[in-house]
């Protein structure tokens, strides 16, 4: 089993130490598309897989979730958090187990939702329908200084609900002089790099799993479409994200970083665990 770069008590000593209000943030990722931003004494958790709930629902089927990367941190531990993001309903993306000590931890955390997926995320956290911030493509909202907009993903199709909402969403975060795109699980579908590029992102945050019917499940970007998005939207730097979590749904990052350098797109590889930080007096480059 791939052993994170840091986790458990290091990986909170390294977040506790580097809480500086310096007007620049941190990135850590937490394995899958799970990311904890840190900036300017806010943290904020996107799309947060903390525990082996698939491993173990999954255990005696024909499915097996097999975890390859060790867990990087008990989320009960996370009693910092000041808003936390689902994407999509997806266990990988809206954890029970994840999220529900999360939120038992941090009793005024926000949660930031697909407006279309209320009543399921509410009933699957067992919380109340109105704790949840709801974002459909095209809105926005602005919370402790972070402004949230919501860009549709296509999982592996744009789907709504009966009122047209949208099922998958991508995040738009923008704070301070930064700005960065987590798209939850996607493919590109047409228009979604013109939606994008307005908003100059800093740094995309994007899954390079890519899909294979024989999964039987949605897929997403392969790497090296996760690196001509990147490249086409003009992003100052792209993090891969979305493997080397389940053995039947994963993907080596060779061909993301083949792509990136061929296009000269910058990028950077973590490792579960792992910090990539930036502030201004930091260019970002590969």
């Amino acid at each position: 089993m791939i052993r994170p770069f840091q986790s458990h008590d290091e990986l909170l000593a390294d977040i506790r130490a580097s809480d500086q209000n310096d007007g620049g943030f941190r990135l850590w990722w937490l394995g899958q598309s799970g990311f904890l931003l840190q900036w300017q004494g806010i943290h904020v958790l996107l799309d947060p897989y903390l525990s082996d709930s698939l491993t173990t629902k999954y255990s005696q089927t024909d499915k097996p979730h097999v975890r390859m990367t060790e867990l990087v941190i008990d989320p009960a531990r996370l009693g910092f958090v000041d808003i936390v993001t689902s994407t999509h309903n997806h266990t990988d993306h809206l954890d029970a187990e994840t999220l529900c000590p999360i939120l038992s931890a941090n009793p005024r955390t926000m949660l930031v939702i697909a407006e279309g997926n209320r009543s399921f995320v509410a009933d699957r956290l067992k919380i109340d329908a109105g704790r949840a911030i709801g974002l459909d493509d095209g809105t926005s909202v602005e919370i402790s200084g972070i402004r949230f907009s919501g860009v549709a993903s296509a999982h592996e199709g744009l789907d709504r609900d009966e009122r047209g909402r949208v099922k998958y969403l991508g995040y738009v975060l923008r704070f301070g002089s930064w700005t960065i795109y987590h798209s939850g699980d996607t493919i590109r579908y047409e228009g979604m790099a013109e939606k994008l590029r307005p908003f100059k992102i800093h740094v995309a945050l994007l899954p390079i799993n890519g899909r294979a019917p024989e999964r039987r499940v949605p897929g997403n970007l392969f790497g090296h479409e996760a690196a001509h998005l990147a490249k086409d939207i003009q992003a100052k730097l792209v993090i891969p994200c979305h493997f080397e979590m389940f053995e039947f749904n994963t993907a080596s990052p060779d061909e993301f970083i083949d792509c990136c350098r061929t296009l000269e797109q910058p990028f950077q590889l973590l490792r579960c665990g792992q910090q990539w930080r930036n502030s201004p007096d930091i260019v970002i480059r590969t």
